[in-house]
């Protein structure tokens, strides 16, 4: 059968909050009994946007991640809940009863997205609930993703075998897979959030003058093999991206037509700008 799925595209994430503003909108101070209980006007955010920034002046980026619940198929909190607190409907949506969950802090450490908040005042766990409540009275999309405007949040209603076509053909991913929570939100664009580039510009001098070098070929190797290769834009910049953090060493060999041959070592830890290289 058909089931929700939230596809999130850190790429077009620009922290607007508008998401954010909207859960809670939906939920401050309004009950939803069976689906969720009033959400605290302080100190929760169900949709909670992480942000992380690369590299270094002048070429550095900064990406937002919206962190929810997961609503995973194998989800930990529905393993630490009791007396059937913790329910997966048919649609795939994860409900945690605001009834039979009292009490149970159990559930907030079992999650381990950090996507379950506890409210001290009614003594419940809390979390996204895809705004089952408005699916189930007609709305198409919860209001995440009716209200983004960049189109970072889009929730799909598909059968698995569907889906796991739109994961290869997008190139969507799990957020930490080696939790193996089998989630139903996949992210687009995760590398912005989750690995590293090295770049740097080429440049050269002529006449006392110093010019950018455009369609310099820049390969980059690690342990002699050649990982990527790449060449320099109109600005003589260049970068290669979705490298693993604390990934030790690689070798930039530069090559510019009318130059000598260039290389450059960089020991990888977070994001690196290789600075201005002269040929």
């Amino acid at each position: 059968m058909s089931k929700w799925h939230l596809i999130v595209d850190v790429a077009n994430c620009t922290n607007c909050n508008v998401c954010v503003l909207a859960c809670h909108d939906e939920h401050v101070d309004n009950d939803f009994p069976g689906y969720a209980g009033a959400m605290p006007k302080h100190g929760h955010n169900w949709i909670n946007i992480k942000s992380k920034e690369r590299g270094a002046t002048p070429m550095m980026d900064i990406a937002f991640l919206p962190v929810l619940c997961q609503h995973c198929d194998n989800a930990p909190c529905m393993d630490r809940a009791r007396d059937g607190a913790i329910s997966k409907r048919a649609d795939g949506i994860v409900i945690i009863d605001p009834v039979k969950a009292k009490g149970q802090k159990q559930i907030v450490d079992a999650c381990p997205y950090d996507a379950v908040w506890w409210n001290e005042e009614k003594e419940i766990p809390q979390a996204w609930i895809f705004d089952a409540h408005l699916l189930d009275d007609g709305w198409k999309e919860p209001r995440a993703a009716t209200v983004c405007a960049t189109g970072a949040i889009r929730a799909v209603k598909m059968d698995d075998a569907a889906f796991a076509r739109t994961i290869a053909e997008e190139g969507l991913e799990e957020l930490h897979p080696e939790y193996g929570t089998k989630p139903r939100v996949m992210y687009k664009n995760l590398h912005r959030y989750n690995k590293v580039f090295i770049g740097g510009s080429v440049e050269a001098e002529a006449d006392g003058n110093v010019d950018c070098v455009k369609g310099a070929h820049v390969t980059l190797t690690k342990d002699g093999a050649k990982i990527a290769e790449t060449f320099t834009d109109v600005y003589g910049d260049f970068k290669f991206d979705k490298l693993d953090p604390d990934s030790g060493d690689y070798t930039l060999d530069i090559a510019a037509e009318g130059h000598p041959a260039k290389s450059v070592n960089v020991t990888l830890g977070e994001s690196v700008y290789a600075g201005e290289v002269r040929v």
